[in-house]
């Protein structure tokens, strides 16, 4: 493998000469960038990404922290990340949490020690004094965790609101809540737009919400209880796609029809909703603009351009499928 020696043997100059013909700074008359760049072509002379990273204290990387990818809704969001840093001339490095505290430090260390650029969290635990401490460029995304950093988030509220009200709308009398985990900000606002359109009915109970922990399994596990508790339920909202997946399941495996016994709707909008039987009604976010927004806004950070807004609440609407 060729080196930044061999480049300058071979193009007759010095070291520091191909230095700045590769990281284009300092002078370098037309001829010799001519000559360095033929030598460098003609050796196949690739730069040492990791040498330079460590020299410039920068990498054109950016880590990407999520808190579960096996929830289809973050490989999608991660997608549009990659996808908008690749077009903007920066690498990604995913990083899969677990909600675990431990585990989200330790990536957040290794991420630094890699000089990376910035850094995009999805993050329930991180506070904004750890984050100053970090020294880094963060964005935070679907989770706002203090008012002086960027973030952009959804409307959760209103879609929460949307999807209840359909619900209602439908015809359905017992309406429940597939809820998310308790203290996590977005499943806490889907839980009190659900709460606005139902807090005041006659027919309300306190056993309709259950916590489907935002996983397909534990949301079968809820729903098939909550319908053994209360086989009133007519309609049920669940704060996210993959519950409302787990919680289709749960009504065939009781020997129910959805939506002829039970209506179903979701949050969320990824791909898999249109791929169940029945297809899913969901309340859709718009994914790919929010990896998009993130990581330009992160990129406007590192290389410190001015933002107009650091916060950005995109809004949600409903899809109407089969499972209403």
């Amino acid at each position: 493998m060729a080196s930044i020696k061999d480049v300058a043997k071979l193009s007759e100059v010095s070291v520091a000469t191909v230095s700045r013909v590769l990281n284009d700074k300092g002078y370098v008359s037309e001829d010799t960038r001519k000559k360095v760049e033929q030598a460098i072509a003609e050796l196949n002379y690739r730069p040492n990404e990791v040498a330079r990273s460590l020299f410039k204290k920068q990498s054109k990387t950016i880590g990407l922290i999520v808190p579960d990818i096996t929830n289809p809704y973050f490989p999608e969001l991660a997608k549009a990340v990659e996808d908008t840093a690749m077009k903007l001339g920066y690498t990604m490095i995913l990083c899969n949490s677990d909600e675990d505290i431990e585990k989200e430090q330790r990536y957040l260390d290794i991420l630094l020690q890699k000089y990376v650029d910035g850094i995009i969290v999805f993050s329930n635990t991180l506070s904004m004094d750890q984050i100053r401490k970090l020294n880094i460029p963060i964005v935070s995304i679907d989770r706002e965790i203090s008012k002086d950093l960027p973030t952009i988030v959804v409307n959760n509220k209103k879609g929460a609101k949307l999807a209840s009200s359909f619900l209602r709308e439908k015809g359905c009398k017992r309406i429940a809540h597939l809820r998310g985990p308790y203290g996590i900000v977005n499943a806490d606002e889907r839980y009190a737009g659900y709460m606005d359109v139902v807090a005041e009915e006659e027919w309300f109970h306190e056993g309709y919400i259950v916590n489907g922990d935002y996983d397909m399994h534990s949301s079968i596990e809820a729903t098939t209880e909550l319908l053994r508790l209360h086989p009133e339920i007519d309609g049920i909202f669940a704060a996210s796609d993959t519950m409302a997946i787990g919680a289709i399941k749960a009504v065939h495996k009781l020997g129910m029809k959805v939506p002829e016994d039970i209506s179903i709707i979701g949050f969320n909008g990824i791909r898999l909703s249109e791929a169940t039987t029945p297809e899913l009604t969901t309340i859709v976010q718009p994914i790919y603009e929010l990896g998009e927004t993130a990581l330009t806004m992160l990129v406007k950070l590192i290389e410190q351009q001015p933002m107009e807004e650091i916060f950005y609440k995109l809004d949600v609407h409903l899809v109407e499928r089969e499972s209403t």
